[in-house]
């Protein structure tokens, strides 16, 4: 059922997050509804046999007649079929069957289902039974409901009159239990990802860093161990840069540490940065672009949701997510252009630029991660540059690292969930001297997404590493594929992906 919230911004973020934005039933047999949806794999002729002989000749003529070729993604619609159970059958396209992997068919989910809710379908049935692809019936079967979900999930409490309608499927398939098996981990999945665009599309007056932990810590219901540093602590510790950016707001800075261990491994360490609105400081901002910044913290929501899913899969793994919250406000607290900030790594950082913070918060949660979890792998995550979105846009995130393997690794399980990354390099450290410090946190020329990541690379230490910069990605103003307009939870299915792939 289609989530409307009427509930405070914290149990939005968390209760939100498990429901499901459709109803999937796995059949054995086709059943009755406003709509029935058939497929066809590129031009190879279908038998349709599971239909009567008069729809079936009605649906053949109206193939031919429209020269469908059954390309991936094309529909042709037939209205109001003569003496058929179904107001209307779709036939979509399949395009080659030994292409059509789970990525392909997680976004023909999505896009099938923005079709049939448009046309307000109540009850849809769906024949694939016979779909073949690149894995298996049950696989694609899994993967058709995991994107259709994915798309239907809203976000509208601030809305006088949510939208309430509701796509119920009835999917028959070739083995119910094995798809409904495979869902089922898929729909873990799914509410981490939820979680993330529960977070990140909440107003930045109801999703301060206070509130984040607070929502971070209702996962300690799944087996999450949920700790929460504030400002004295972190001062105690030395995290000076993390401590700073949060200076100029009431509450301070968070450090959250969501820990999941479902095996006796060396874990894996996820270090999300949450800057929870990023005024950009005294270095303001100016323009529309400010009006997005609640966004800055999705690279935390999607670390955060990443823990979420795999502790609601029992998932054999162990995944540490490290999280440094603040917002980036204007008072006299704040910190000042030409300030020196000394991190727990012990470096110090000339601040040329407020408004080039999340790499700040992101040096101190690094730290706190090689030092209290000694992990084998560190992954960080974060809206960082506007660099990044000239150098690649909004539909590749950018991931840089000196380990090709995770760069391999990464790339793959972006591919395989329609988050593609692309690589760009390290370098540029030269352009971050200072004359009075160790480091400035921008670079005096170069790629700033480069010198932003050269600038993390410092407080990696001996860990393997890798940085993703996902902005651009965290949030859309318009639907389209897997992705409903609002925050998008980048990032969940990718790590998800990896993490469940490549098990430490």
């Amino acid at each position: 059922m289609k989530f409307v919230s009427q509930i405070s911004a914290i149990a939005l973020a968390v209760s939100a997050s498990s429901a499901f934005a459709a109803d999937f039933n796995f059949n054995s047999k086709l059943s009755k509804g406003d709509a029935l949806v058939v497929f066809q794999a590129g031009e190879a002729a279908t038998q349709f046999d599971f239909l009567d002989r008069d729809t079936k000749k009605q649906i053949n003529r109206a193939i031919k007649t429209a020269e469908f070729k059954g390309a991936y993604g094309k529909t042709l619609e037939v209205i109001a079929p003569i003496d058929s159970d179904y107001g209307r059958i779709l036939v979509v396209g399949l395009g080659e069957e030994d292409k059509l992997d789970s990525a392909k068919m997680a976004k023909l989910g999505a896009n099938l289902h923005a079709k049939l809710e448009g046309k307000k379908v109540n009850k849809a049935t769906i024949a694939f039974e016979d779909v073949k692809g690149a894995t298996s019936n049950a696989d694609l079967a899994a993967q058709l409901a995991h994107g259709a979900n994915l798309r239907d999930y809203t976000f509208e409490l601030y809305k006088k009159e949510p939208n309430k309608f509701n796509v119920t499927y009835n999917i028959d398939v070739a083995d119910k239990k094995a798809t409904a098996k495979a869902y089922q981990q898929l729909a873990n999945i799914e509410k981490g990802v939820f979680l993330a665009r529960d977070l990140t599309s909440e107003v930045p007056t109801e999703m301060t860093p206070v509130d984040f932990a607070k929502a971070a810590k209702e996962l300690e219901q799944y087996g999450v161990k949920v700790t929460i540093l504030e400002p004295a602590k972190l001062k105690e510790l030395g995290m000076g840069a993390l401590e700073g950016v949060g200076r100029g707001s009431k509450d301070g800075s968070r450090l959250v540490v969501a820990h999941y261990e479902g095996n006796n491994s060396t874990p894996v360490a996820l270090v999300g940065k949450g800057i929870t609105f990023d005024s950009g400081g005294y270095s303001i901002k100016t323009g529309s672009s400010i009006n997005r910044m609640k966004s800055d913290m999705a690279g935390a929501a999607a670390v955060l949701g990443t823990v979420k899913a795999m502790a609601l899969s029992k998932a054999d793994v162990n995944v540490v997510a490290v999280m440094g919250m603040a917002a980036n406000m204007v008072s006299e607290n704040s910190i000042a252009p030409g300030d020196v900030l000394r991190t727990a790594e012990g470096i110090s950082v000339e601040v040329l630029n407020t408004d080039a913070e999340g790499r700040l918060v992101l040096s101190d949660a690094m730290w706190y991660a090689r030092e209290y979890y000694k992990p084998e792998i560190m992954i960080d995550v974060a809206t960082l540059t506007g660099s990044k979105i000239r150098a690649v846009g909004n539909r590749y995130s950018a991931i840089f690292s000196d380990d090709q393997t995770l760069v391999d690794q990464i790339t793959v399980a972006g591919k395989q969930v329609n988050e593609p990354v692309w690589r760009l390099p390290l370098g540029y450290k030269d352009m971050l001297k200072s004359p009075i410090a160790d480091i400035t946190n921008i670079g005096s020329g170069g790629p700033g997404a480069t010198t932003a990541a050269s600038f993390l690379q410092h407080f990696a230490g001996d860990t393997r590493w890798l940085h993703i910069d996902i902005a651009g990605n965290a949030l859309t103003s318009s639907a389209k594929d897997e992705i409903p307009a609002g925050g998008t939870g980048y990032g969940v299915r990718m790590l998800s992906n990896w993490l469940l792939t490549n098990k430490q």
